[in-house]
């Protein structure tokens, strides 16, 4: 279950998330501009599911989560998930994508989790 579980480009509806989340830390022009800068077309960039929890100091959200438990049924089910948004900075901003993050950790905390990422500040 723990091989390779996601799709090549995020979801159209993960940007309008992941700008409303934005939104909350720095407002919506600001947070149109990145969602903007997220939705063009970037290489997808790897990074181990432990490695993002700790730059952006989430905690690791247990496999009984109501979306963590839904991602995996999802991969168990061979549905592949959509690779997640991050706003680089300290801390990292997971703008869309956290329970995705964390589902892939309980499958195997080294895996290697598909990031579209852009600056804080261009």
């Amino acid at each position: 279950m723990a091989g390779e579980h996601w799709k090549d480009e995020p979801e159209g509806q993960d940007f309008p998330a992941a700008e409303s989340y934005l939104s909350l830390l720095v407002g919506t022009d600001t947070a149109a501009r990145l969602a903007k800068a997220l939705r063009k077309k970037h290489h997808l960039r790897r990074y181990a599911a432990k490695d993002l929890l700790r730059a952006a100091g989430l905690p690791l959200l247990g496999s009984e989560d109501s979306e963590v438990a839904a991602d995996l049924k999802k991969v168990k089910l061979g549905d592949k998930l959509s690779p997640v948004l991050l706003v680089q900075g300290v801390p990292l901003w997971v703008a869309d994508g956290y329970h995705r993050i964390c589902a892939s950790y309980h499958l195997d905390e080294k895996s290697q989790v598909p990031c579209r990422i852009v600056a804080r500040k261009p």
